[in-house]
């Protein structure tokens, strides 16, 4: 399993990686909240500590809940009952007050892990949206009885719309999913995908704009 631990003191992060090492795992240590943003799509389970030098680890979980769902374990020596609510409700899978025994630690590790990869294997591989057909092993999207000659990024975008059919994919996210930065400032190539999947869709309203957040499509479209 790769491991993410988000932690700012050497003697901690060291004892933490070891601690995950022996047990099998790969651990890569970041000291920044803003290189865990950036380096949180190579792991399986994130270790964020909350006090980072350069933001608050309790607004780099949101920030990542924005964009993935991997399983975070907050460890950290914030004990009072606010910051512990608090991280709960931001989206931490589990919160750990340090300092913790790495039996402990281990077993909540795998907790997380396993109902993560549970979640994971419900989910569906083929979505249908009216006369639109997305069948995500095989990457194909079939229109009537067409296939629809998408690129590679076209077709990931239309997944990730299609697999949250009903809600809204934030322009974050799929700048996270499909380029691996949710956080860079624009991105015209998002744009411009959006423009050509729209155009050899040719199903006008299909894919709507949610101005300022992200798009959606609709459960029922067609």
């Amino acid at each position: 399993m790769e491991v993410l631990i988000v932690e700012d003191d050497d003697a901690m992060a060291g004892a933490l990686a070891a601690g995950v090492a022996a047990a099998g795992h790969k651990a890569t240590r970041v000291s920044r909240g803003a290189d865990a943003l950036l380096a949180h799509r190579n792991f399986e389970v994130i270790l964020l500590d909350l006090g980072l030098p350069d933001m608050d680890g309790l607004d780099v979980l949101r920030k990542l809940r924005q964009v993935t769902d991997c399983p975070i374990l907050i460890l950290t020596a914030r004990d009072d009952e606010r910051s512990v609510v608090l991280g709960l409700r931001s989206g931490a899978d589990d919160y750990l007050v340090k300092p913790v025994k790495l039996v402990e630690l281990l077993a909540r590790i795998e907790a997380v892990t396993r109902r993560a990869a549970r979640s994971r294997g419900s989910r569906q591989r083929r979505v249908v949206l009216g006369p639109l057909e997305v069948d995500l092993e095989r990457r194909l999207a079939v229109l009537g009885a067409e296939a629809v000659p998408l690129t590679a990024t076209e077709f990931d975008l239309l997944a990730l719309l299609a697999t949250h059919a009903g809600s809204v994919v934030t322009r974050e996210q799929i700048l996270d999913a499909l380029w691996g930065d949710a956080f860079i400032a624009s991105s015209r190539s998002l744009d411009v995908h959006l423009t050509g999947l729209r155009a050899k869709l040719g199903l006008p309203g299909f894919i709507i704009n949610v101005r300022g957040v992200g798009y959606r499509v609709e459960a029922g479209s067609g």
